[in-house]
């Protein structure tokens, strides 16, 4: 079997993609409607009726921004890896199409990018690959530095911070001090479903390793932090948009920023269950507000933070399939 086969037998079939986001969609719903349980469902209908909905077309905007900055990190990532000839536009509709896998434990999924990728490109998988590990690294120490801004809105959450920031420091270490990966790479050449995978995890390796340096690590970091800030401030000001809630900019920061990290380390696909209890529960302590209004901003901030960026993915991957089937036919 040639490598190309390989890759492509190896990369996520479109059936397992549909599967996972069924299911992810399914437990999406479920977790909405326990949320609303939650909240006392004619309550949450009451103040979802006074609501003022353009602060959510505000919140729309700013989780949009996100992507742009996080495109440029794309971009970056590709230009780092000497990834040439791939149009801007056809560019931008891989990377937001990944977000369809957006509902994935951890958003590893995002690997579908590469995939895409591959097909329309015929860059290998195992070498764009890594680019999801990079981002995932990235997006991990900005957001553990905006929960440490955070916590200065309280005396007790420093843990989340402390922990994320460990966890960093261990897979940063993994990546970027090639002792430390050589002999993570060796112990996988040890196991029995892993050795095959060998010759590929090493491309992959030799991609992470270049991407986890200090100038391309820093450089990411930078626009992670930007983007993600963008989040912090889309809860900021989609919770504002409720009568009578005053959330300040700290506040904002931390219960958008811990309960995301949270999520991610519990590897729930795309953080639910978890994200949104502690997102309610941060909000109800920290901005004091009513367990209903905590509810109801929660599940707006959620939608215009996970399932506008899925809705996206899925017209994204839709062009995406139609331009390259234009190419092939023509």
């Amino acid at each position: 079997m040639s490598d190309a086969e390989t890759t492509t037998a190896d990369a996520p079939s479109g059936a397992r993609f549909g599967r996972q986001l069924i299911i992810a969609t399914v437990i999406g719903a479920l977790v909405f409607a326990g949320m609303s349980l939650y909240g006392d469902v004619s309550a949450l209908r009451a103040n979802l009726g006074r609501y003022r909905w353009i602060y959510f077309i505000g919140g729309l905007a700013l989780a949009t921004a996100n992507y742009a900055i996080r495109y440029l990190r794309w971009e970056y990532y590709l230009h780092r890896l000497g990834i040439r000839g791939v149009p801007k536009a056809e560019s931008a509709r891989i990377f937001v199409a990944g977000f369809v896998m957006s509902v994935t434990p951890g958003k590893v999924g995002e690997v579908f990018k590469s995939v895409l990728l591959y097909e329309s490109r015929g860059v290998s998988v195992a070498r764009t690959a890594p680019i999801v590990v990079a981002e995932r690294l990235t997006d991990l120490f900005a957001l553990v530095l905006l929960t440490a801004l955070g916590t200065l809105a309280l005396s007790e959450g420093s843990w989340v911070a402390l922990g994320g920031g460990a966890l960093v420091t261990v897979l940063w270490l993994a990546c970027a001090w090639r002792p430390l990966g050589e002999l993570f790479l060796r112990i996988g050449e040890k196991l029995p479903v892993v050795s095959r995978l060998a010759p590929r995890l090493r491309e992959a390796y030799e991609s992470l390793h270049a991407l986890a340096q200090p100038v391309p690590l820093g450089v990411a970091t930078l626009l992670a932090l930007v983007s993600w800030f963008t989040e912090c401030a889309a809860l900021w000001l989609i919770a504002r948009g409720f009568p009578d809630v005053g959330i300040g900019w700290l506040e904002a920061t931390f219960a958008y920023s811990a309960p995301t990290i949270v999520g991610a380390v519990a590897m729930m696909p795309g953080g639910l269950g978890v994200t949104e209890a502690g997102m309610t529960g941060v909000l109800e302590r920290l901005a004091d507000m009513s367990s209903v209004v905590a509810t109801a901003t929660t599940l707006l901030v959620r939608l215009a933070t996970l399932w506008w960026a899925v809705l996206l993915g899925v017209g994204a991957l839709a062009l995406q399939r139609r331009a390259l089937s234009r190419r092939r036919d023509g």
